[in-house]
């Protein structure tokens, strides 16, 4: 008996149950449903968790907080920068440190009060400094200045558009000691600088950046004058001091996020103190791995379940088609050939009914993650989280239980199967069973 033969016969037989067929592929498809839908919660919890983590950080990002050689920490170094740029797979190392002193920063007639810090300008572009307006600084008097510092001059009504500040002078009032115990006035000087670059507004609402940035040199110059008016630094140490400035942050940028571990290893063998956003996933996945793994196997139930219909559907079919299966026996039909007609019906039912299950999980799916918000708000009177996900469906999730429908459906028909390779021939053609 060819397949093409086995395939219609399937079908012809499965018309003459219509009704029957129905419920048991409606079944089935209840148990796929249910099975996708409650697996979906933990790919959609993982996958608003994850964006969470990863919404203001680079997967490639290395964050690096200093040395520690034998219980001593070290800080960062213009000498361990120079190592880290020279490691293979590096593609930026970013520095930064800040001014330790009060500022105030003056445009036009507007005086802002805010912090700055020292960058490397080429290495912050090639992070995750993007830029709003300008470019990169082309001498060391030269500055970038953060969204928000330029968005509050546009509502003072010093410029209209962030682009206006480009170019612009700004003057940056760096104020040491008061000059004795008793008067109020302080020791203070002013540098003359320029705005070469507005950076981008951030990702998250709630975060401002009014931040000031300067170039090294710019920032060794504060550091000169604020040493020059403190009585407490001796003239000879003032430029041992300037020599050996320590970096407040270090972050390294690798060329690829499989080179992350790599670089990682060789920091971590040199006693250097590290973060990587990778790391954490790898603990994050873990966590939900074993969610989803739990939810398919509570989901799998529910298919198990609807796969008592189709051992019900299937036994009957086998009763009820005796004298046939009787007739192709004796006409020679092998064994094993009877098992796969029945085995198709039942994995054609589980995988029809799985299908249907596939595209209401979808519907159900979408309905949820719009309504789950409105829920949230009406019920329990607090505002869900951004982007939150609560249910997703990938294409994985989708074969898997596919899949596990399909198996369980054919299972389900194995008994039956080999119920009717046992029938004998004398007996089916005089319908005695």
């Amino acid at each position: 008996m060819k397949w093409k033969d086995q395939f219609r016969f399937v079908r012809q037989n499965m018309k003459k149950n219509r009704s029957r067929i129905f419920m048991t592929v409606l079944a089935a498809a209840m148990g796929c449903s249910f099975l996708i839908v409650l697996a979906s919660v933990g790919f959609g919890l993982q996958k608003s968790v994850v964006s969470e983590v990863t919404e203001d950080s680079l997967l490639t990002e290395i964050e690096v907080y200093g040395r520690i050689e034998e219980g001593t920490y070290h800080e960062l170094t213009r000498e361990d920068v120079k190592w880290f740029e020279s490691l293979e797979d590096v593609k930026s190392v970013t520095r930064r440190k800040g001014v330790s002193a009060e500022i105030e920063s003056q445009v036009g007639d507007v005086t802002l009060t805010g912090s700055a810090v020292s960058v490397d300008f080429p290495s912050e572009l090639n992070g995750t400094v993007e830029l709003e307006a300008g470019g990169l600084p082309s001498d060391g008097d030269e500055i970038w200045v953060g969204y928000h510092f330029a968005d509050q001059l546009i509502q003072q009504q010093q410029i209209d558009e962030i682009d206006e500040l480009v170019g612009k002078p700004i003057q940056l009032v760096v104020f040491g000691e008061y000059t004795d115990d008793e008067s109020e006035v302080r020791e203070h000087t002013v540098f003359n600088l320029k705005v070469a670059g507005v950076l981008t507004k951030p990702s998250r609402e709630y975060l401002q950046d009014h931040t000031i940035y300067l170039s090294e040199s710019t920032l060794s110059a504060i550091d000169s004058y604020l040493i020059s008016v403190s009585p407490e630094v001796e003239l000879e140490e003032q430029s041992a001091v300037i020599e050996n400035t320590a970096y407040d942050r270090v972050n390294i940028y690798a060329d690829d996020v499989e080179n992350v571990k790599h670089i990682t290893k060789q920091l971590d063998d040199r006693s250097y103190s590290t973060y990587s956003i990778v790391n954490e996933m790898k603990e994050i996945n873990s966590i939900f791995l074993i969610m989803k793994i739990g939810l398919i196997f509570v989901g799998t139930i529910a298919v198990i379940i609807a796969s008592i219909g189709i051992y019900n559907t299937m036994t009957m079919a086998v009763t009820e088609r005796t004298q046939e299966i009787g007739i192709m026996k004796a006409i020679g039909a092998h064994p094993r050939t009877i098992k796969r007609i029945f085995l198709i019906e039942s994995g054609t039912i589980g995988l029809i009914g799985a299908c249907i299950g596939t595209i209401v999980s979808y519907g159900i799916s979408m309905a949820v993650n719009a309504a789950f918000p409105l829920m949230m708000r009406e019920f329990l009177d607090t505002k869900p989280p951004e982007g939150l996900i609560f249910s997703d469906i990938p294409l994985s999730l989708t074969l898997i239980c596919v899949g596990i429908s399909f198996i369980v459906a054919v299972l389900s028909g194995m008994r039956p199967a080999v119920k009717a390779t046992k029938i004998d021939v004398l007996k089916a053609l005089r319908r005695d069973i």
